[in-house]
C-alpha cells in the first residue's frame, strides 16, 4: 500500500512538472523567452495578455481567425462586462434567417465567437496569394516550443544570409522551418498605441501577443496547476499517514 502511494505521488509530480520541448524544426534553437506562465507555479500576466489582445485585434485579426474563442471569454483577462460588450459590438456578425428567410448582419454580442476575417478558406487563400493563414486558437499548442516559438517567429525576420535566394512571394525568417515563410513581418515599431503607456516595440508586441495566444489556447492553465498542487499536497499527506499506519500496525510484530 505504501509503495503504491509513492508511485502515485511520483506519477503526479512527473505529469505536473512536464514541460514542452522548445524546438521549431529548424537548425536554430528557439530562445527561452521566460514568460510569466512558465514553470509549475507560473500565472498569466493579465496586463500583458490584454495588450496582446489589442495587438491581435489591430494587426493579426486582418488575416488570422480565432474561431474557438468567444468575446465573453475576455472577461477572464480582467475586462469588464461593458468593455466586452463594446468590443463585440464593433464587429458585424452574420445571423438569421429572419422572418423572411433572409440572412442578415447585426452587431456582435459577448456570446458570439470571434468573427473570422474571411467567409471561407478559398477567400482567405485568394487574399493571401494562395497561402492559408492558420487559425490561432490553439497555435501555441500546435507548434513545438509554444509561445517561445511564436515570439521567435515574430521577431525572426532578418535579411537572408549571403548566397541564400528567397523565392518570389516569400520572406526570410531564421526561426521558421526552411527559413522561407509566406507571411511578411507583421509587426513594426509603434504599430499600436497601448493605453497603459507601454512602449510598442516589436519585441514587446511579440511578447504580449504570444502571452495572449497562450491564454487563448489554455485559459484553464492556472486552475489546472492549482489543482495539481492540491493533489500533490494530498498525496504527500496520504503517503505520510500510510507510513504511520504501517508502523503502528506492525510495531508489535517480530522482524
Amino acid at each position: 500500500m505504501l509503495r503504491n502511494s509513492f508511485k502515485a505521488l511520483a506519477l503526479a509530480i512527473g505529469l505536473f512538472a512536464a514541460a514542452p520541448v522548445h524546438a521549431a524544426g529548424s537548425d536554430i534553437a528557439i530562445p527561452d523567452r521566460k514568460f510569466s506562465f512558465d514553470g509549475v507555479f507560473g500565472t498569466y500576466d493579465r496586463a500583458s495578455a490584454q495588450r496582446g489582445f489589442q495587438v491581435y485585434k489591430e494587426v493579426c485579426a486582418a488575416c488570422h481567425s480565432l474561431r474557438l474563442l468567444s468575446y465573453r471569454n475576455l472577461r477572464d483577462l480582467g475586462l469588464t462586462e461593458a468593455q466586452v460588450a463594446a468590443i463585440a459590438s464593433q464587429f458585424e456578425i452574420k445571423d438569421g434567417p429572419n422572418d423572411e428567410g433572409q440572412m442578415f448582419e447585426r452587431p456582435g454580442r459577448p456570446a458570439d465567437r470571434f468573427r473570422s476575417p474571411f467567409p471561407n478558406d478559398a477567400a482567405a487563400r485568394a487574399a493571401n496569394n494562395g497561402a492559408l493563414p492558420p487559425d490561432l486558437s490553439v497555435m501555441t499548442k500546435a507548434r513545438a516550443g509554444g509561445a517561445d516559438y511564436l515570439f521567435a517567429l515574430l521577431t525572426g525576420y532578418v535579411d537572408p544570409p549571403a548566397g541564400v535566394t528567397v523565392m518570389d512571394g516569400m520572406h526570410y525568417n531564421k526561426y521558421f522551418p526552411g527559413h522561407q515563410i509566406a507571411m511578411g513581418a507583421p509587426l513594426n515599431p509603434d504599430q499600436v498605441e497601448f493605453a497603459d503607456g507601454t512602449s510598442a516595440t516589436v519585441e514587446q508586441m511579440a511578447h504580449d501577443v504570444s502571452t495572449f495566444l497562450q491564454w487563448a489556447a489554455e485559459p484553464e492553465l492556472e486552475q489546472r496547476r492549482a489543482l495539481g498542487v492540491k493533489i500533490i499536497i494530498f498525496l504527500t499527506i496520504l503517503a505520510g499517514l500510510t507510513y504511520a499506519v504501517k508502523r503502528k500496525v506492525w510495531a508489535d510484530v517480530e522482524h
